[in-house]
């Protein structure tokens, strides 16, 4: 399980014991267990299934030889578990997830809450799916293991036979994977992993069955009966037993190259035959150490990022895995290369990981310093408009200078698809103040007619994006809406899911903005829009947006913020606590969490967040905060607040400088007062 597993679309606790038991708050967090015995309850009670079990038998399990107190240190470890769980439940308040009831405890936690319950039903519900939305799933899920089921108990008779189910399981689950990989023509992917499981489990015949049938799909028909033999000489010599008939059938078959062993067709047609043909023959073709397997690599990397959901996903998580490869081969124009050539296209300004943004951005900085000055003019650009991405919603100056620097190289190369990676970054830095719309629609307007020109497909998607954001945040309906139906356009030809996600966003916003749409009719289509991010595989933007985008709906139609303190505001909280402590009647402490507010990120939301903190000041008369956002939202003026995000707006910018200006700000010649 990844921290973004654990954080995406889910605010309460959640448990794993597919690994070293584990627990993790609603925002990813670890929490601390404190000493074994603690985690030994918990996976106990894990185990029973949301059952009561009996304080004696936790006292049976957990000690051979049971000390006097044994009973009553259970019932510490329960108190400190349920703390360490629940740990805003205010004192003598029945605990609603570790409960006591009868002679024990037991943990209600949801089906979804126990990684080992999750894996379980996801195996389950493969089995009913296409091959490829099975795959996808048995691929997720076995995702989840951080290593054997309730690693830290293997010698614990209590958790040895639910440990073997679960790896018994998760065998299957390997199996069902290769099995799916060759229901799609994927053979060449489903080789690597079933020559790993066949040697860790030597025993299982139709994992060696699929392992030669898929290099015999390969047009590997001797490695595929080299692999029968050994499995052969394996069976015999360690369990004493022949092959079954599913082994000796399939070797015959093999030798007479029957007919029904070809790949059948599958929902890949002929282009998964020719892609499972191809990547075996680069496969045998490379050396397995070659350097160009890297940038290979990167280049699948780029096309899997736009994929979204599991996809985009993996390419974040193996991109810094080959970054980190090329730095250890010490070759700077290697590293150069493998860092520029993920030039994937980015729209949305908050990173989905901050903490691997950082380490890409450092190993860019540190090939910078280590290229030959004066060649390789074209990396270095690339390495520039990567630091410039990458260091999106910060307040570093260094991004903007990159961004500025690589756009200089691009044009003096006149490289097209260069300019564009170098556009990219630009857009990325042209949020240091507030009312830069204008200046981002010409960059989206360059990149569309750049990339039209030069088949940059995903980049002119990039310039329709931008313009989506930049029209809207001008009031330009018209336009923006042509926009939006050009990127679907190019999106459905292309295949390139990901785009709908913030044009189905931009369609909610257009109902909420520009007509007299009921405010229940715009909160529907809000939801609707941020359905599309569940699983889209951008944490970045789906944490926290969709309670963002309602609280603005409810500002326009002048309605105060919820009063609900569940809500999972994500990084949008601190900008929304002091509206909601106003809507409980809570004043003081809105007026002290308003002097707390921090600097609203350099993003798609700058001036949305202003707006916000516009509107609680004028509420609590906070004249520091007020004479802030009119100077900061001043620029603006012309502008619909956050429209500019294209997903959400809180109405004319000019209509929050006029409040702030008739509650004390400094009215100025250029804006409305």
């Amino acid at each position: 399980m990844t921290r973004d597993d654990v954080s995406e679309g889910w605010t309460g606790v959640r448990f794993g014991v597919l690994g070293p038991v584990a627990a993790w708050d609603g925002a990813g967090n670890s929490i601390a267990l404190k000493g074994p015995r603690h985690r030994a309850v918990l996976a106990r009670l894990v185990i029973a299934r949301r059952r009561v079990v009996p304080v004696t038998r936790l006292v049976e399990d957990l000690w051979d030889d049971p000390p006097d107190g044994a009973v009553g240190a259970v019932r510490t470890f329960v108190a400190a578990l349920r703390r360490a769980v629940e740990p805003e439940r205010p004192p003598r308040t029945p605990a609603a997830l570790l409960v006591t009831e009868g002679p024990g405890y037991a943990l209600r936690a949801e089906p979804d809450a126990v990684d080992a319950w999750r894996f379980e039903r996801a195996v389950a519900d493969a089995a009913a799916l296409p091959p490829g939305d099975g795959l996808v799933r048995l691929t997720e899920a076995l995702g989840w293991w951080r290593g054997p089921a309730y690693a830290e108990f293997a010698d614990e008779p209590w958790a040895r036979a639910e440990r073997s189910r679960l790896a018994e399981l998760r065998l299957q689950a390997v199996e069902r994977q290769a099995e799916a990989r060759l229901a799609l023509g994927l053979t060449a992917e489903a080789v690597p992993d079933l020559d790993a499981h066949v040697t860790e489990h030597p025993w299982r015949e139709d994992a060696w069955r699929l392992l030669a049938l898929s290099l015999y799909r390969t047009g590997r028909q001797g490695d595929a009966l080299a692999v029968l033999r050994r499995a052969r000489t394996l069976l015999v010599e360690q369990l004493g037993v022949d092959p079954g008939p599913g082994l000796r059938g399939l070797e015959d078959d093999i030798l007479h190259q029957a007919v029904h062993l070809d790949a059948a067709p599958g929902p890949g047609g002929p282009a998964a035959r020719v892609w499972a043909q191809t990547t075996a023959a680069y496969d045998r073709s490379l050396a397995s150490g070659a350097r160009a397997r890297l940038e290979s690599t990167v280049g699948l990397l780029r096309n899997l990022a736009v994929t979204g959901g599991t996809g985009l996903e993996a390419a974040r998580q193996h991109r810094m895995a080959a970054i980190a490869a090329a730095e250890e081969l010490g070759d700077a124009e290697l590293t150069a290369r493998v860092i520029g050539t993920y030039d994937v296209p980015a729209i949305w300004t908050r990173s989905d990981d901050p903490r691997q943004a950082a380490s890409v951005v450092a190993a860019a900085e540190r090939t910078l310093a280590t290229l030959p000055a004066g060649v390789h003019e074209a990396a270095r650009a690339r390495l520039l408009a990567t630091i410039a991405l990458e260091s999106r919603g910060t307040h570093a100056e260094r991004g903007p200078r990159a961004a500025r620097q690589a756009e200089e190289i691009a044009r003096r190369l006149d490289d097209p698809a260069l300019l564009a990676f170098a556009l990219n970054g630009v857009f990325m830095q042209t949020f240091h103040r507030a009312g830069l719309a204008p200046r981002r629609d010409e960059i989206g307007a360059e990149l569309v007619g750049l990339s039209a020109r030069h088949g940059l497909v995903t980049y002119e998607i990039l310039g329709h994006l931008i313009r989506i954001q930049a029209r809207g945040a001008l009031a330009d309906f018209a336009a923006a809406d042509r926009h939006a139906t050009a990127a679907d356009r190019l999106a459905e030809r292309h295949e390139l899911p990901l785009v709908g996600v913030f044009t189905d966003g931009y369609r909610a916003l257009r109902l909420a903005a520009a007509g007299p749409a009921p405010e229940a009719e715009a909160e529907a289509a809000y939801r609707a829009a941020a359905a599309r991010l569940d699983g889209a595989g951008m944490p970045g933007l789906q944490r926290g947006l969709l309670p963002l985008t309602l609280l603005c709906l409810r500002l326009q139609h002048a309605r105060p913020a919820p009063a609900d303190e569940g809500t999972d505001w994500g990084p949008y909280e601190p900008w929304a606590r002091p509206l909601v402590l106003l809507a409980q009647d809570r004043r003081g402490e809105a007026a002290a969490a308003l002097r707390r507010l921090p600097e609203p990120p350099r993003d798609l939301l700058l001036e949305a967040l202003w707006c916000l903190a516009a509107r609680a000041a004028v509420a609590i008369g906070d004249r520091e905060t007020i004479d802030r956002a009119y100077a900061e939202l001043a620029p603006a003026a012309r502008e619909l607040a956050g429209a500019g995000s294209g997903l959400l707006t809180l109405g004319p910018v000019s209509r929050y400088l006029a409040d702030l200006a008739r509650h004390g700000a400094p009215s100025r010649p250029d804006t409305p007062g």
